[in-house]
């Protein structure tokens, strides 16, 4: 609320800005629940099309097999986070499977973000975790799909005690 009193009495001791629509708020308003997927968009990828999306779009820094190179790795590391040389990717260190579509709908390309539809997305991400061992590679995700994946790592992060904050409405709250 702090924040909104704070946007709204700088527009009008400036006279500068505006306040978003609500289409603009939408339009950045993406956020994907870590544990249930909600808040996924409607679409669909196959592991084969994400093949062909990754290798266009991803391989160039995360190598052909998402083995690393400029970006990071994204396949093998089970078993090492024990170690003293843990590999950290989507396979061994990831709890949920939806965060990979949010971080890649969000994030990816790196040179281009948000310039992936979601059907691609999605097939991505069907093939980031067929290159995990986590889908077999016939498969096709969605929003019910993806959120059911079980991730290997799921077990092994501590819950957040804190409860849930909500966030003001700015829309509602700032006038």
């Amino acid at each position: 609320m702090l924040a909104c009193v704070a946007r709204a009495e700088a527009q009008d001791h400036y006279g500068i800005g505006r306040t978003a629509t609500p289409a603009e708020i939408a339009g950045w308003s993406i956020d994907i629940g870590a544990r249930d997927g909600s808040g996924l968009p409607p679409g669909s990828g196959s592991v084969s099309h994400g093949r062909e999306v990754f290798e266009q779009q991803c391989a160039a820094c995360h190598g052909d097999k998402g083995q690393g190179g400029v970006g990071d790795k994204l396949v093998g590391g089970q078993g090492t986070l024990g170690t003293s040389n843990p590999v950290r990717t989507v396979g061994s260190y990831w709890p949920y499977a939806p965060t990979l579509f949010d971080y890649i709908r969000r994030a990816m390309p790196q040179n281009a973000p948000q310039s992936l539809s979601n059907d691609e997305v999605y097939a991505v991400s069907a093939y980031i975790l067929n290159l995990n061992g986590l889908l077999p590679a016939d498969a096709t995700l969605d929003a019910k799909t993806l959120a059911a994946i079980k991730m290997p790592n799921h077990d092994h992060f501590v819950a957040d005690p804190r409860p849930d904050v909500k966030k003001p409405d700015c829309m509602s709250n700032c006038k």
